[in-house]
């Protein structure tokens, strides 16, 4: 991996979102069972689907890491050696853990696969990470809450086969490296093993123990406030410090979100990461294109979590609407025949609307909807249906798996 320092590690919750991580150019994904995995909500892959998926990947030359990293209770030990004979088998490339027993039995029982320690194991310093790397990791996934200069002293401090993956984008836990009991306490839904009902992103007020029912502003806003609600981490901007410290793996997070949100994120930092390479200056910026890439999905104000100074002060949501989308999904590409663009549709457009196309390794492009033909190749004013097939009288030649989008209005 290291030959092709930094990796780029994507997100698939399931075998649409793991399409578009292909599609779009990571360098590796990590995914979950349908067990032991920190995404409950999402899909995941069964033992069959998870065959299946490794060998899409390593056909494309794309490592596979597979999520074993909630904390188990007792009685879900028993199944953790086949769960990891069954992954083995199917060849993924490393365990993301968080929890030694569960490290030491991924040794016993799947002794060919990598170890990832897990973001959950809370990371901050050499020693911790030196003392994983003796007991067999090879890689540890960082704490969210280390700066760049302590990364770079872990890095400097531990040998230097062990391999440092980072988050540099994506939703940030308000907890400290995700040990939540939140959740649990509210709901009963265990954050520490993947149920997490996230209720640090509800509204809450403050209420006086002598005077129930009467809910007190905690700020000025008379709609209450988000206050454990924080920002997104968006590092796209700061590759060259990220590289510089020592970071050889950058993890988008996002195995709950969509397909769309896959492929526009993984492509962003795939042109970043390869415009870097080309031209790896300290003052390196990407392209205008690929900073505006970040606010063409849904997502929180972003900041840049704790890898330059403590976000005590800029890093949390309190406004009512938690996710901003400025843009809409509108078709998925089909492919381009004969002069027009067959779309399966997401959401309605009209005709003469301007349409942007992401596609895969290029900057998006617009392309304007003014011939539009139904299924029936009948000419149509408006596509009104999600999941209709659509055609679109089109001269550039389109691949299939670029989305189309319409900026709202």
């Amino acid at each position: 991996m290291k030959t092709n320092r930094p990796e780029l590690l994507a997100p698939a919750g399931d075998a649409e979102r793991l399409e578009s991580a292909l599609l779009y150019g990571a360098d590796a994904v990590y995914l979950g069972g349908q067990l032991f995995n920190m995404r409950a909500a999402t899909e995941s892959f069964d033992d069959k689907t998870l065959y299946d998926a490794v060998k899409k990947c390593h056909d494309k030359g794309v490592a596979v890491h597979l999520v074993a990293n909630t904390l188990p209770r007792n009685n879900e030990v028993p199944a953790l050696p086949h769960f990891f004979e069954v992954a083995q088998d199917a060849g993924v490339d490393a365990f993301i853990i968080a929890d030694i027993g569960v490290m030491r039995l991924a040794q016993k029982y799947a002794p060919n696969v990598d170890i990832h320690m897990s973001t959950q194991t809370g990371v901050v310093n050499y020693e911790t990470a030196s003392a994983l790397y003796d007991l067999g990791a090879k890689r540890i996934v960082m704490a969210r809450e280390v700066c760049l200069d302590d990364i770079a002293e872990i890095r400097a401090k531990t040998p230097k086969e062990l391999e440092i993956e980072c988050f540099v984008h994506g939703a940030m836990c308000m907890s400290f490296s995700g040990r939540c009991m939140l959740s649990n306490y509210m709901t009963g839904r265990d954050a520490n093993r993947g149920d997490c009902a996230q209720p640090c992103r509800w509204k809450y007020h403050l209420v006086e123990e002598k005077r129930p029912g009467q809910y007190f502003e905690i700020t000025d806003s008379k709609d209450g406030t988000y206050i454990l609600n924080s920002q997104d981490m968006c590092m796209i901007e700061h590759i060259p410090e990220l590289v510089a410290a020592g970071v050889d793996s950058f993890k988008i997070e996002g195995r709950a979100k969509s397909a769309y949100y896959a492929a526009a994120v993984t492509n962003a930092y795939r042109a970043a990461i390869d415009e870097y390479k080309r031209n790896p200056s300290s003052d390196f910026k990407p392209s205008q294109w690929i900073i505006d890439e970040m606010r063409k999905i849904s997502y929180r104000d972003y900041c840049t979590g704790f890898y330059f100074n403590s976000p005590n002060e800029n890093a949390h949501v309190y406004y009512d609407g938690i996710y901003i989308r400025e843009w809409d999904i509108i078709a998925n590409v089909l492919g381009t025949k004969d002069g027009y663009l067959e779309v399966i549709q997401r959401n309605r457009f009209f005709k003469g609307d301007e349409l942007e196309v992401l596609m895969p390794g290029t900057e998006p492009f617009k392309i304007s909807a003014d011939e539009m033909f139904n299924e029936k190749d009948e000419p149509i004013d408006v596509a009104p249906n999600p999941m209709a097939i659509i055609k679109i009288k089109c001269d550039k030649e389109i691949m299939p798996g670029a989305i189309l989008r319409k900026e709202k209005e």
